[in-house]
């Protein structure tokens, strides 16, 4: 084979520069959807994790109030107050901000009326731990307030106070 004829035979098997353009042209348009689909997952896991972490925060308080409680209040707190002050330490503890979750103690039949955990009234009653965060607060991305909702977890537990033994 001359050599002439060799590159001939080389130059129609490599990719032409308009092939190379239409490429880069190719990635241009799929990068804009590429990047979207990416963010887009990214958000979703976070708004699973904070959801997560909002109910495992709501069982945690309730499951506190279900316990024997004598000695665990320090400096003359109720155990309403140490019930929300353990779930914004628990959420605190995963960065999200602790001022911005809202607890709240209520009657598992009237979510409007509070619930006192201390009452001897409300032994053995169903109580509802709720807990909710505005999604803007715990969002990678900006919100606008048009589209911001909250997210939020509610737990049932029975005001039991089981004693535990040593």
């Amino acid at each position: 084979m001359s050599p002439a004829a060799f590159q001939r035979r080389w130059k129609r098997r490599t990719p032409s520069a308009a092939r190379c353009g239409a490429v880069a042209v190719e990635f241009a348009a799929i990068a804009p959807l590429l990047l979207a689909i990416i963010v887009g997952l990214i958000e979703l896991s976070r708004v699973y994790s904070v959801q997560n972490c909002l109910e495992t925060a709501a069982r945690e308080g309730a499951r506190f109030a279900a316990l024997d409680r004598s000695g665990m209040m320090l400096g003359g707190k109720t155990a309403n107050q140490k019930l929300v002050d353990d779930v914004k330490n628990y959420l605190a503890s995963n960065n999200i901000n602790p001022d911005k979750v809202n607890v709240k103690v209520t009657a598992a039949d009237n979510p409007d009326q509070d619930f006192n955990l201390d009452d001897p009234a409300n032994d053995l009653e169903l109580f509802q731990v709720r807990v909710d965060v505005p999604y803007s607060d715990v969002s990678y991305s900006p919100v606008s307030d048009a589209n911001d909702y909250s997210l939020n977890a509610a737990l049932t537990f029975r005001n039991g106070r089981a004693v535990v033994n040593d």
